[in-house]
């Protein structure tokens, strides 16, 4: 059976959890492996909306395990929170579990994180303050705070001393902040032990017995490509690997036990957070995008940039993570529009570019070259089936898939978990 893997094609925020939760019925075990709490995803179930931040969208499918792997990085108290807001609207958590070897943000992750940013005035990279990049400069360093440590008193002091070492001199030193006491962090990180304790589990083992019986197993990203730390717009990017090779460090498991690598696509483009964006608008189109795809961050809570389809990140996400199908969210926002620009290629120092330059200066200067595609007035919502479309929206469609590089599998034409076409199966 297939190991699927689920990931981001732009820079987050594409719709990845309604993807993951339209296969969650279909697959025994549903694992983020990699990010922490800076990654947000909005699942509605008929009336009811879901956001989630930790914790697999596989959560909200009955008889699915809901895996943390050994590549996101844990704030328990968030996590803890999460699980308790779940279990209050009826939602069974009692089947995730949570890899001992994935690390856990501290308190004084978190404060790094914040003084850092402050700092670094309009340097800032725009992270979401919660301890995420400090908690992977631990891992690593090899200083980092680990699930299994939380069971062990001992090590966990020792841990935790050689960390505050160097961060106690430098926020006392160079930020003028008071010092964080070992004895208070060792406190409330056992505090969680307990709590956590049903949850924790070799999922290696796991994941990898599952897979050798069979089981289909799905491999949830956060964030998105062009956020990877290693082949995003770096600097402006998340601390860990969103791309498809992070699935198998994250969690675990070899590449040839990859079958299949899905990319989701917004039908137009988002970004949260600082950085380079060539087809940003900032115009009346770039507000009705924004307020028609209710564009603001479901972790952040900031607006997002938005701007039109970029197909040249898209044939870049194709080639990095080897993707073998796309799924397109958000066809129904683009309703309305008489013509819709589709950025086909950069202009760079006068030059025509059609493949993502890996130079940041190049990319920061980079300027759109956009197509013009008919649009459509018809609501498509209710679409059960590609023929339903508009014949100028089914053009869009095809459009995308041939300058994307892959096929076109899955389109959302609305929020909900049955407002989705599916052309080919992913399993």
């Amino acid at each position: 059976m297939p190991a699927l893997v689920l990931l981001g094609a732009q820079w987050g925020d594409e719709g990845k959890g309604k993807a993951t939760d339209l296969l969650g019925g279909s697959v025994d075990y549903v694992v983020r492996y990699q990010g922490g709490n800076n990654a947000g995803h909005t699942v509605v179930v008929g009336d009811q909306k879901y956001a989630l931040h930790l914790l697999p969208s596989g959560i909200l499918s009955p008889g699915c395990t809901p895996v943390i792997g050994n590549g996101v990085v844990v704030d328990p108290s968030v996590l803890l929170s999460e699980l308790s807001g779940l279990n209050e609207r009826g939602v069974d958590t009692s089947k995730l579990l949570i890899s001992g070897n994935a690390h856990i943000i501290t308190p004084y992750n978190v404060t790094v994180d914040k003084v850092t940013e402050r700092f670094l005035g309009k340097r800032k990279i725009g992270t979401t303050g919660r301890g995420i990049g400090p908690t992977y400069a631990d891992k690593i360093n090899r200083v980092g705070i680990r699930v299994q440590d939380l069971y062990d008193e001992s090590i966990l002091t020792q841990k935790v001393e050689a960390a505050l070492d160097v961060k106690n001199q430098m926020l006392t030193k160079l930020f003028n902040r008071r010092a964080i006491g070992v004895e208070q962090v060792v406190e409330e990180l056992l505090g969680y032990a307990d709590k956590l304790a049903p949850y924790v589990s070799d999922t290696v083992l796991v994941l990898n017995q599952a897979l050798e019986q069979d089981k289909v197993v799905l491999f949830e990203g956060g964030q998105g490509t062009l956020l990877d730390i290693d082949h995003g717009t770096y600097p402006f990017v998340t601390s860990s690997n969103p791309t498809a090779g992070g699935a198998c460090t994250g969690a675990g498991v070899g590449p040839t036990k990859i079958s299949r690598v899905i990319g989701i696509l917004k039908a137009y483009t988002t970004r949260v957070g600082a950085g380079p964006f060539p087809t940003e608008l900032f115009d009346e189109d770039g507000e009705a995008l924004r307020r028609i795809g209710g564009e603001r961050g479901v972790t952040t809570g900031r607006d997002r940039r938005c701007g039109w389809f970029d197909a040249v990140i898209a044939r870049y996400a194709t080639r990095v993570n080897g993707l073998t199908d796309f799924f397109l969210t958000k066809l129904d926002v683009l309703t309305g529009w008489e013509q819709i620009p589709v950025c086909v290629a950069y202009e760079i120092d006068g030059k025509r570019v059609e493949e993502l330059p890996y130079s940041q200066s190049d990319f920061h200067h980079a300027k759109p070259v956009y197509e013009m595609l008919p649009g459509w007035s018809e609501d498509i919502s209710k679409a059960k089936s590609f023929s339903d479309l508009p014949k100028n929206a089914q053009a869009y469609v095809k459009a995308l898939e041939e300058m994307s590089g892959a096929p076109i599998s899955a389109i959302g034409v609305g929020p909900g978990r049955t407002e989705t076409i599916e052309i080919n199966s992913f399993l």
